[in-house]
C-alpha cells in the first residue's frame, strides 16, 4: 500500500526474493513526497530533527514567519501528541542514539540502492560528488565538529574545511565564501532524481509482472481472526497473505481504522527546479547545504533542485509564494550566476515524520499479524528506502 519511493523499493525487494506483489496507490508512483524532494542522498547526515538545540528555537518555530522550520498549532490531538513526543526526544542522549540507528540503516540502504542501480541501469541523474554541509558562525561549525566527532567513531568519513577549501571543492561558492566560517565536506555523499527512480521502478516492476492498482483510494480493510483478509478499494477487494503499510502521512489514518496509533505526521517541505546555466563555476555540481537557512542544492544532471523548509502545520498543500521566494532568495545569495529563471517548477510536499526521526518498520504488536509497516522516514525516505525495504522483506520472509 503506497507507490512513493519507500513503497516502490519495497515491492522491488520482495519481487526479487520471488514473492507475488500488488501496489496499490491513489496517485501515480512517485506523486507524493518523493516527487520533488532535495534529491540528496545523505547517507552520511542523519540527525534527527529532535536535538536538545531546538529548546532555544522554539520562539522562533513558534512566532518568525520567515523561520525555516515552523510550528503552527492546529485543533489537532494528533498534532499535540506529535509535538508533544517530538519535545520529549529533544535531548543529546536519544539523538545520538538516533543517529546511530540511522547511520546502520543508511549504509545498508546505500548497499541496496546501488546494488539495484548497477544491476538495473535507471536513468535517474545519479551523481556521487560529496556534498558541503555551510555553517555561517564558528559557533554552529563548533558544534559540527563535535557531530563529525561522533560520527566518525560510527565509521563516517568526514572532515571539516575552510572556507577557501570550500571553493577549491565548488568553485561556484566563491561568491560566497566571506559569508561562512567552514562546512562539513563527505566526499561519498551522492545525488539523484527520485522521481526518476519511482517512474523507472515502476517500469521495470510492471514487466515483471507485479500488479499495479494506480488511481485508486483505500477505503477500508477486511479482517478475519486478527489477519486482514483484503484490502477494499474504489477498485474493488484486494486480496494477499500479507500487507505492507507505506503511504507515508497517509499511514496514521490507516493505522487509526485498524485499531491502533501510529506516530506519523507530514511535515511540509518545498522545492523549486530550474535548469542550470552552463559555464564553469556557476551552479554548483558538489551537493550543498545551507545549514542555517535549512536549505538544500543538488545537481540533477543540467538542471538544479533546491528544496528546504519543515512545517509542522498540517495537511495541506498549497504552496505560499512567501516559501517559493525564500528558496529563491537562498540560491541568489549563495550561487547567484546558477541559471534561475522564472520556470522554477514549484513543488510542495508531506514527509512523514516520528517524532524521533526513526522510521517504523516492521511488525507492531497491536496490528493484525499480518500487516508490516515501512512509514514515518521523514526527510530521509530516499535515503532509507532500501534499508527499510530489505528488513521488510526479512520480515516476511522470517
Amino acid at each position: 500500500m503506497g507507490a512513493g519511493i519507500v513503497g516502490l523499493a519495497t515491492a522491488y525487494e520482495l519481487q526479487r526474493q520471488g514473492m507475488q506483489v500488488t501496489v496499490v496507490d491513489q496517485a501515480r508512483p512517485g506523486a507524493g513526497a518523493s516527487g520533488g524532494n532535495g534529491a540528496q542522498l545523505s547517507y552520511s547526515y542523519v540527525q534527527p530533527l529532535a536535538d536538545s538545540g531546538i529548546w532555544a528555537q522554539l520562539p522562533k518555530l513558534l512566532l518568525s514567519p520567515d523561520s525555516p522550520l515552523k510550528l503552527r498549532p492546529r485543533w489537532d490531538p494528533h498534532q499535540w501528541r506529535w509535538g508533544l513526543d517530538f519535545l520529549r526526544a529533544c535531548n543529546r542522549r536519544a539523538s545520538e542514539r538516533g543517529t546511530a540507528t540511522l547511520l546502520a540503516l543508511a549504509a545498508r540502504s546505500r548497499q541496496g540502492f546501488e546494488r539495484m542501480l548497477a544491476a538495473e541501469r535507471l536513468e535517474c541523474d545519479f551523481s556521487r560528488t560529496g556534498k558541503l554541509v555551510l555553517y555561517a558562525t564558528q559557533a554552529s561549525l563548533d558544534d559540527a565538529r563535535r557531530q563529525l566527532e561522533l560520527q566518525r567513531a560510527w565509521g563516517c568519513e568526514q572532515e571539516a574545511v575552510t572556507p577557501a577549501r570550500c571553493v577549491e571543492i565548488e568553485p561556484a561558492l566563491a561568491h560566497y565564501a566571506a559569508q561562512i566560517a567552514g562546512a562539513i565536506h563527505t566526499p561519498s555523499e551522492c545525488a539523484a532524481d527520485c522521481l526518476q527512480v519511482c517512474q523507472g521502478l515502476h517500469a521495470l516492476l510492471q514487466a515483471r509482472g507485479v500488479r499495479f492498482v494506480l488511481g485508486t483510494r483505500i477505503t477500508a480493510v477486511t479482517r478475519s481472526a486478527g489477519r486482514i483478509v483484503a484490502a477494499q478499494t474504489d477498485a474493488g477487494a484486494i486480496e494477499a497473505d500479507a500487507f505492507v503499510l507505506a503511504l507515508g502521512s497517509s499511514s496514521h489514518a490507516l493505522a487509526r481504522t485498524l485499531g491502533f496509533a501510529l506516530p506519523v505526521y507530514p511535515l511540509k517541505g518545498y522545492s523549486i527546479t530550474f535548469d542550470a546555466a552552463a559555464g564553469p563555476g556557476a551552479a554548483p555540481r558538489v551537493s550543498v547545504t545551507d545549514a542555517a537557512r535549512k536549505v538544500v542544492f543538488a545537481r540533477l544532471g543540467r538542471r538544479m533542485r533546491v528544496a528546504g523548509m519543515a512545517e509542522l502545520v498540517g495537511y495541506g498543500m498549497d504552496i505560499p509564494q512567501a516559501r517559493i521566494d525564500s528558496l529563491c532568495a537562498a540560491t541568489r545569495a549563495l550561487f547567484p550566476h546558477s541559471g534561475m529563471g522564472r520556470d522554477l517548477q514549484p513543488w510542495a510536499g508531506l514527509r512523514p515524520a516520528t517524532p524521533t526521526g526513526l522510521p517504523v518498520v516492521g511488525r507492531h504488536a497491536r496490528a493484525p499479524a499480518n500487516l508490516l509497516l515501512n512509514t514515518g522516514h521523514g526527510a530521509l525516505g530516499f535515503t532509507l528506502a532500501f534499508g527499510t525495504a530489505a528488513a521488510v522483506a526479512e520480515a516476511l520472509a522470517g
